[in-house]
């Protein structure tokens, strides 16, 4: 599950010059194989099916690995699936998020693979302890506001998505998801030159969007009467870094994962002594231990959605609608002034 190297940002010009001149290789044959003379594209899951999508748009059919209403990190591929990726002009995966696409991927043969851990910096959460309250003086219009504020103690338990990896959850940050979204359009273009002009002019549009959704987080969160929030799921260790909050984990990266009394005790603590007023859980898991620490705490419940699925109980029909949400439920569970 972990995603066990760190990328740093020197990396990153070279993965995607490397993605790219990898891309290049069969764009021909491959685009003039796919449906409708589209350029066939399959993503791993919802996040990268949207960003092709927003960036492809009538040039490129895209599948998704990843049902709608599945656990992305719970997935198992067929047989058929993994030969229906070889037929892909293009793969877009989030390496060591799923293991089954991993091996899917690997076993498939497919020439055009872009992994979009190689087009952002992925960080570990909540690995370093002592960082919880300095992360509240990062300046303002800091682009890196928050970074390693951490969590509220790193040495809690279940907060560290389960060792030494880094957190594969990137696309909770409008920042890094706008970094991933420029590697598409840039595969994209390798992979299709014929249409590259309109999937550059997508991409800088998708890269808008997503500033201007960062600008909202970022004055929505400004001033709030807590700065902590517990969720289910370890999964907004990005979006806390970004915009200066402490996130609190009932349980690691694993939704389903059971915490232990010693845990569940400790936060307790935690909403007494940082004014929580609110425990999150997600659409796609289990409530149960939300519940059971509300009914405990006293506190109210709500949805943060980690957005790896849309379905008919999401709060929202796309990434733009579901963030937003979030962000309201957070600001009604943060006090913002």
């Amino acid at each position: 599950m972990n995603v066990r190297r760190l990328i740093p940002t020197a990396a990153l010009a070279g993965a995607v010059a490397l993605g790219a001149t990898a891309l290049t290789a069969c764009s021909g044959a491959g685009a003039a194989g796919s449906k409708d003379g589209k350029l066939g594209v399959t993503a791993s899951f919802y996040p990268l099916q949207f960003v092709a999508e927003q960036i492809g748009k009538e040039h490129v059919k895209v599948d998704g690995l990843t049902k709608p209403g599945v656990e992305p990190h719970d997935l198992e591929i067929t047989p058929k699936q993994t030969a229906q990726l070889g037929e892909a002009d293009v793969v877009l995966y989030l390496k060591n998020l799923q293991p089954a696409v991993d091996k899917a991927v690997a076993q498939s043969g497919v020439k055009n693979v872009v992994d979009a851990a190689t087009l952002t910096t992925l960080e570990a959460h909540g690995a370093e302890p002592g960082h919880g309250e300095e992360g509240h003086a990062h300046q303002e219009g800091d682009e890196h506001a928050g970074e390693h504020a951490g969590e509220h103690a790193g040495d809690h338990e279940g907060h560290d998505h389960g060792g030494s990896g880094t957190d594969p959850h990137v696309w909770l940050d409008p920042v890094k998801y706008a970094e991933i979204a420029k590697g598409v359009g840039a595969a994209l273009e390798k992979a299709d030159p014929d249409h590259a002009a309109d999937y550059k002019k997508n991409t800088d549009e998708l890269v808008g969007k997503l500033g201007a959704l960062d600008t909202e987080f970022k004055d929505g969160l400004k001033n709030t009467a807590s700065r902590t929030f517990i969720t289910t799921h370890s999964a907004f260790g990005y979006l806390a870094e970004r915009y200066g909050l402490d996130q609190e984990g009932i349980a690691g990266v694993d939704p389903e994962s059971e915490p232990s009394p010693a845990r569940m005790k400790d936060l307790q603590a935690v909403a007494k002594k940082d004014n929580v007023t609110t425990v999150f859980f997600e659409t796609l898991a289990s409530d149960k231990t939300a519940r059971t620490l509300a009914t405990d705490t006293g506190l109210k419940t709500d949805v943060l959605d980690p957005l790896e699925g849309i379905t008919d109980k999401s709060q929202g029909t796309d990434y733009f609608e579901v963030m937003r949400s979030n962000l309201k439920n957070l600001q009604k569970a943060l006090g913002a002034k």
